[in-house]
């Protein structure tokens, strides 16, 4: 085949596929014609300086000329090709690694090297989302060993940039999920660093709750940052809470996620791997795991919880990390706030020690925060918890969070959304549930994440004696769009808060 008949033009579509990578050519295209490729074929398109692999989506339309050639935005961007650039379009080798992957499919037990192989090649993007699919299916329901997860992980661990502190003791924490408002995280890596410890925090963007770490501190400050100004920051300030996007730690584990959120499954092997394997690849070197137990919270039975505390450590010994894993209470949300602004609001009246501080989330973030100050060794058994409080009651905390906000690029004020609704009890009686996810889900249709200043600020708690017309909660969004779209959602939903 001569390379120079396979040559297209490239021009801009401007198509937005997140991490798949696509390619558009037209059905009476020559190189179509001659390669015979159809629709959805994985081909490679290659410039002078790179290649990609990429699914072909074929067009009988006006959008492309016979000699052009299109690329959703990430794969233009990896191939990092300019308009009316020339691109080489080639069939595709065949990729060894799938083979592991059908192995695993009929329960077969893979080994590291077979692990290494398959995430090497999902890094490069080579694995179409077809194939995705079938490898976390394949690993999921209880069918990865314990030895296969700690295999899992390490390779997860070596497939992107690993970030060294030279420091004996770099800590670190982690929430399972599936708590709205529960954004401790914040405080404890305020706490821990003004006690003198190093805590390298990266946090993700909400997947399927109403916000992430990520998206509650781009309130306040800046979370995008490179790896040199992740290290600028801890280095002089001994800790950060930055978006992991950018950081290139366990990069299959960003590729992993968004498949296993289509697909709806949380495989438990996969999800330890991609826990330790961040970690790891922080740089940590004591982890403490929070699991919240609860009918609507992610891990539903303290059975589960317990076989995954189990896992997490024997995985996190195999990778040479130093893991607690400690089971909380998951039956309801934490704080008052929950959406990106309203919790920002939270964590700064915790921090500045005010008397209508949300309680809850004080006593939790002191709890963990004192964990953590136990597992790295510097404090000793069963004082954590009040040298957490002693940090943060002398204001060391507060002053330690705006210097890592200031440092990381900005310290901002949260301002609330424009417009709200005041729902009330239309009973007396006594609170005994709050639904999680239906909760979550109305700050969600209120907008936000994406509306940062949107969501719910809940004045209730579980076992509260309510009284009718009592304020429940409050319902903030950046429209009046968003706002009538959260309330048809809430009037259809009885079950969001039960009084009895």
């Amino acid at each position: 085949m001569e390379q120079n008949s396979n040559i297209l033009k490239y021009k801009h579509l401007g198509i937005y596929t997140q991490n798949e990578n696509v390619v558009y050519m037209r059905e009476d295209c020559h190189v179509c014609v001659s390669e015979g490729f159809e629709a959805l074929t994985r081909i490679r398109i290659s410039n002078a300086s790179t290649s990609i692999v990429a699914s072909l989506n074929i067009l009988n339309s006006d959008i492309l000329m016979p000699n052009e050639i299109g690329l959703s935005d990430s794969a233009a961007e990896k191939l990092n090709v300019s308009p009316n650039e020339t691109l080489y379009v080639s069939h595709l080798e065949p990729i060894e690694s799938l083979s592991h992957v059908r192995a695993k499919i009929y329960n077969q037990k893979l080994d590291y090297n077979a692990y290494n192989e398959i995430i090497t090649d999902i890094v490069q993007g080579d694995y179409s989302n077809i194939h995705l699919s079938a490898f976390i299916t394949a690993c999921a329901g209880g069918r990865m060993d314990i030895n296969e997860i700690s295999d899992l992980t390490k390779a997860m661990i070596v497939s992107g940039k690993q970030l060294d502190w030279n420091k004996e003791i770099v800590v670190d924490k982690h929430c399972i999920g599936g708590l709205p408002g529960n954004r401790t995280t914040p405080l404890i890596v305020a706490i821990v660093a003004a006690y003198g410890l190093t805590m390298p925090k990266t946090s993700s963007r909400a997947i399927t709750s109403p916000a992430g770490t990520a998206d509650t501190m781009e309130v306040l400050t800046n979370v995008t940052l490179s790896s040199e100004e992740i290290k600028n920051v801890v280095e002089n300030e001994g800790g950060c809470i930055v978006w992991g996007g950018t950081a290139q730690l366990s990069p299959a584990d960003d590729v992993l996620i968004k498949i296993e959120k289509a697909l709806d499954i949380d495989s438990e092997g996969q999800l330890i791997a991609s826990v330790l394997s961040k970690k790891a690849a922080a740089g940590s070197t004591h982890v403490i795991i929070d699991i919240p137990v609860g009918e609507t919270a992610k891990v539903r039975s303290t059975k589960m919880a317990q076989q995954l505390q189990e896992h997490m450590e024997t995985v996190g010994k195999a990778v040479g990390l130093k893991v607690k894993v400690v089971i909380t209470d998951g039956t309801q949300p934490v704080g008052r706030g929950i959406g990106p602004t309203l919790e920002a609001i939270d964590i700064l009246k915790v921090l500045k020690n005010e008397a209508d501080a949300p309680k809850d989330l004080l006593e939790r973030a002191l709890f963990l925060a004192g964990e953590l100050l136990e597992l790295s060794g510097k404090v000793e058994k069963g004082k954590g918890y009040k040298t957490a409080q002693k940090v943060l009651e002398s204001g060391k905390a507060y002053k330690k969070f705006i210097a890592i906000c200031k440092a990381q690029g900005r310290f901002s004020k949260p301002v609330l959304a424009p417009y709200k609704i005041e729902i009330k009890a239309e009973k007396s009686g006594v609170l005994e549930r709050i639904d999680n996810r239906k909760i979550a889900k109305l700050a969600k249709l209120s907008g936000a994440p994406q509306s940062k200043s949107a969501g719910i600020s809940l004045n209730v708690h579980l076992n509260d004696k309510i009284e009718k017309d009592q304020l429940l909660y409050t319902l903030y969004a950046e429209s009046k769009g968003e706002l009538n779209y959260a309330m048809d959602y809430k009037n259809n939903h009885n079950d969001i808060i039960t009084i009895n």
